[in-house]
């Protein structure tokens, strides 16, 4: 696949369904973008492509460049880390080949402490805190279900400013149908996220797949998915992060917006056995607070109960 002129070259790293459904649009836009992928999904992105369906409509990428190694990816202007927070580790030790010294990669992982990770590997200056909203899944290898609703994404620079090369990531986003925010703040929106998912997903996988709707029904659950999102806002405020004083009024008016059959990504996960985001959604919570010299009494409990269910999952093979 050729790039228009003057596209900045992308990496995407992660090819799941948020990996999928940005470099999708990208690709299909025409811009210069290389899948690092592995496995059976590398297998099927170059037998059959990329395909994007459900939402307003579907598309497909037919020949996507794509390989597992980095080094045939070569060095890029961004790279983008879709990949889930447990696989940060390989991720970021896979990144040689593709950083160059001007390449920045943007971080959308869930969770508050991602960017501080990958810095420790390529630098602060090459990274793009960042935070997306989109509901898509990876349904088989080389296809994506979009779910629908807007998708959003949101980065800055570390500190903040609207730099060029931010400028000009936004533009191409923009040009391949998706939304990119201007966020005053791209710390407070990634806490305000990590405020809102934490409470939902912890709650929802220690009840054993409570939906949304039904953890905000119950009287009992819903005061505690509120008293969870105290707690975060109160460590994140300790940590220096501006969050509003109406952060947590705003998180429960977007729970109670949401589809009541909704769940989270960290339940799903652990009630199928699967690795994880529980260190980095709820252990963070209770190491943050921590950190923050405050109490989590919510958080510490949620995570002891799905550390040991974890555990035990893992014992019994």
């Amino acid at each position: 696949m050729t790039g228009r002129t003057g596209s900045p070259s992308i990496a995407v790293v992660g090819v799941g369904g948020v990996g999928g459904y940005l470099g999708g649009r990208l690709a299909a836009a025409g811009h210069d973008v290389r899948f690092l992928a592995r496995g059976e999904n590398l297998a099927a992105l170059r037998r059959k492509g990329l395909r994007v369906t459900g939402g307003p409509g579907g598309w497909s990428v037919p020949d996507p460049r794509a390989s597992d190694d980095p080094r045939d990816i070569g060095e890029v202007d961004y790279v983008l880390l879709c990949v889930k927070t447990w696989q940060l580790p390989a991720a970021v030790d896979a990144l040689g080949p593709m950083v160059g010294e001007n390449t920045a990669v943007l971080t959308v992982q869930n969770g508050v402490e991602a960017p501080e990770r990958v810095a420790a590997g390529v630098g602060r200056g090459r990274v793009l805190p960042g935070t997306v909203k989109v509901v898509a899944t990876l349904v088989g290898p080389g296809e994506v279900r979009h779910g629908g609703g807007p998708s959003a994404l949101g980065f800055a620079e570390w500190d903040g400013s609207v730099s060029d090369r931010v400028k000009r990531l936004r533009a191409v986003f923009r040009d391949a149908s998706v939304t990119a925010t201007e966020p005053s703040d791209i710390w407070v929106d990634i806490w305000a996220k990590f405020l809102l998912l934490v409470p939902i997903g912890s709650l929802g996988a220690a009840t054993g797949g409570a939906t949304v709707g039904e953890l905000r029904s119950r009287p009992g659950t819903r005061r505690m998915l509120i008293a969870g999102m105290r707690e975060i806002h109160a460590t994140g405020t300790a940590l220096g992060i501006a969050l509003p004083g109406d952060a947590v009024d705003t998180a429960t008016g977007l729970m109670d917006r949401q589809r009541p059959e909704v769940t989270s990504s960290l339940q799903r996960d652990i009630l199928a056995g699967k690795p994880s985001e529980l260190d980095a959604w709820t252990g963070a919570a209770v190491r943050l607070a921590d950190r923050a010299g405050r109490a989590a009494p919510v958080h510490e409990m949620l995570y002891e109960l799905l550390a040991t269910r974890v555990s035990r999952t893992a014992a019994d093979g």
